[in-house]
């Protein structure tokens, strides 16, 4: 990924944009980092060295080797839909740093941090949640010893263990909703993205029996994820399939409950990790319920500590393991930014932020 792109040039400007306590003697106090300043295109990002946080009590410093591109971080950079502007900002982001999904080394603790060590190997998410905004698009991270944060698999490296909570825990989101259990038909839509690459892997973790749903050329990559077939969607409608199923789960958003309906056995539940036509899904999630037939749920997505574990155990066991796509280096983040958005890749986007010596 050599191509030049704008984060290449931008100037390295120093700007604060964190008030924590004074840094430790002889660490360095700035990083690089990659700042959104106003919503719009991948151009709007900007490579600067800023400030570099400082732990707080009970927090921990985080030298970040390697992060993530996701659909989450392209929709808070263009800010849409405009409710997300809440949290970033109704007009602009001033200086925020997005990136949720990081991989990397514990460099410093706070007062009062028992869980990790400096040198720790860890991997985690910086959602929304237990007081963390984003910030993984940067050489380092602070986050709540207690949040979304766990030791890594020693058997894998950084690259491989940062994409191993975004996607996934949107996937492990639906399939506990909908209370999946060993046996059950479930149907995924979009078995190549992050979300759905995930949900195949953990569904057969839990025993259920998996149709996915992919183009043509991922046919057999998404067998080798475990799924018990495949329906090619550039040859058939897979909402005209003939069996039907307990849930059917639209990892992409390109479906809606109504082409979806008759794929479900009485009772079936269809689950979305997007807001849907005219943002029917949450409405439906209230309505149908009340019908007593088939249903739509739709969970509003938790992160935590015990999430990050399960996923650690399961990437140690080899039960799951994130695809990976493309890797990029940070200063060519504009580039895997405009690669998410095309909505062909397959997996993850890797962001190479610090080289390491693994």
């Amino acid at each position: 990924m050599d191509a030049p792109n704008a984060t290449t040039s931008a100037p390295m400007t120093a700007v604060r944009v964190d008030d924590g306590p004074e840094p430790t003697p002889g660490r360095e106090t700035t990083m690089k980092a990659i700042v959104l300043d106003r919503y719009g295109p991948p151009d709007v990002l900007e490579l600067r060295q800023i400030d570099q946080p400082t732990p707080k009590d009970n927090q921990v410093l985080v030298k970040v080797h390697a992060t993530t591109v996701n659909r989450t971080d392209c929709g808070f950079r263009a800010g849409k839909p405009f409710f997300v502007r809440i949290f970033t900002g109704l007009i602009k982001p001033k200086g925020f740093v997005l990136g949720n999904e990081f991989a990397g080394d514990v460099e410093a603790v706070g007062s009062g941090v028992t869980s990790f060590e400096v040198g720790d190997r860890v991997f985690g998410y910086s959602g929304l949640q237990h007081g963390s905004r984003f910030g993984a698009h940067a050489e380092y991270l602070a986050i709540a010893e207690d949040g979304s944060l766990a030791t890594m698999p020693a058997n894998m490296t950084f690259e491989e263990a940062a994409p191993g909570t975004e996607g996934s825990h949107y996937a492990l989101s639906l399939i506990r909703k909908a209370k999946i259990r060993s046996g059950q038909d479930v149907l995924v839509n979009g078995a190549t993205g992050a979300i759905g690459s995930a949900a195949v892997q953990l569904l057969k973790h839990l025993g259920a029996n998996v149709t996915a749903v992919c183009a043509t050329k991922h046919v057999e990559l998404v067998k080798g994820l475990g799924a018990d077939r495949v329906i090619d969607y550039t040859a058939e409608d897979f909402t005209r399939d003939t069996q039907t199923y307990d849930v059917v789960l639209d990892a992409v958003g390109k479906s809606s409950f109504g082409r979806c309906k008759r794929l479900l056995k009485p009772g079936g539940i269809y689950l979305s990790s997007d807001l849907g036509p005219l943002s029917q899904n949450p409405i439906l999630a209230l309505i149908t319920p009340l019908l007593r037939g088939k249903k739509v749920m739709f969970p509003i997505p938790r992160d935590n500590q015990e999430m990050v574990r399960y996923f650690r155990e399961l990437l140690e066991s080899g039960e799951f393991k994130p695809l990976i796509d493309r890797r990029y280096r940070l200063d060519e983040i504009v580039e895997a930014y405009r690669y998410v958005e095309t909505g062909q890749k397959v997996g993850n986007v890797v962001i190479s932020v610090e080289p390491s010596t693994e």
